[in-house]
């Protein structure tokens, strides 16, 4: 991606977060996920099979853009969390999330209603740290930079952070290509008309990089270990460990 979108182009984060406050039904079903993105319920597994295979002692979880909280729920059937942080711009999103690990839970869960880029951390805070669908909205590099530095300043030793998201690709044929795959996948789902409805507020709201990008940042931050677990037309699942 060779220019910085432009802000003023883009959805505000409190345009952002009403309409997450309004979408919590979506995100509330471990089995389908959210159904806009392709292999949702694998990615799910493999991020959160990753990160147990990865860090089998971790106890402290971050949850970046958890939604209604199945990264966290998958999460707990395969480690022994003690933490969970969960942290999204939606209110009605942490109600429901925080009342579904209670349920299945006694790990102390704390909410903060936050976007990344303002939320701070103590260094080493978090054993794991789980961002899915959520990094799309940032917008300048400067911001990718920094947040991805956040990610590992809040990572004890060995802890590791997992990426699932949209994104984009570096060669306009390549990324014709894939949209228009992506295109064909929505048809599947809901018609034409499903379709030109996820177009409409990706333009609006998302401004993704390429893997590509996000793999050399990881590095460029101080991950020694990056990782692809997962990739299929625009959407792709990676992480890295400290």
């Amino acid at each position: 991606m060779d220019s910085e979108p432009a802000a003023s182009e883009k959805s505000s984060i409190e345009e952002i977060r009403r309409r997450f406050d309004a979408d919590v039904e979506r995100f509330s079903n471990l089995e389908t996920g959210q159904s806009a993105t392709i292999d949702a319920p694998l990615v799910l597994d493999l991020i959160t099979a990753a990160a147990a295979d990865v860090t089998p002692e971790a106890r402290r979880l971050l949850d970046v853009g958890c939604g209604a909280g199945n990264y966290s729920l998958k999460l707990l059937e395969r480690l022994s969390l003690t933490d969970i942080t969960l942290l999204d711009l939606s209110r009605p999103m942490l109600d429901r999330a925080a009342q579904r690990i209670s349920a299945a839970s006694k790990a102390r869960c704390q909410v903060l209603q936050s976007d990344i880029r303002e939320a701070s951390f103590a260094a080493g805070s978090f054993d794991v740290i789980v961002a899915a669908a959520v990094l799309h909205h940032l917008r300048t590099a400067d911001q990718w930079r920094a947040v991805f530095a956040k990610f590992h300043a809040a990572l004890a030793p060995g802890g590791s952070l997992w990426i699932a998201d949209l994104v984009e690709h570096t060669s306009p044929s390549v990324q014709a290509l894939m949209w228009r795959r992506y295109g064909e996948y929505l048809e599947t789902l809901g018609g034409a008309d499903y379709r030109d409805k996820v177009y409409a507020y990706v333009a609006r709201e998302d401004s993704p990089r390429p893997l590509v990008f996000q793999l050399d940042l990881l590095r460029e931050v101080g991950f020694h270990t990056v990782e692809v677990l997962h990739k299929n037309s625009v959407f792709a699942a990676f992480g890295g460990v400290k």
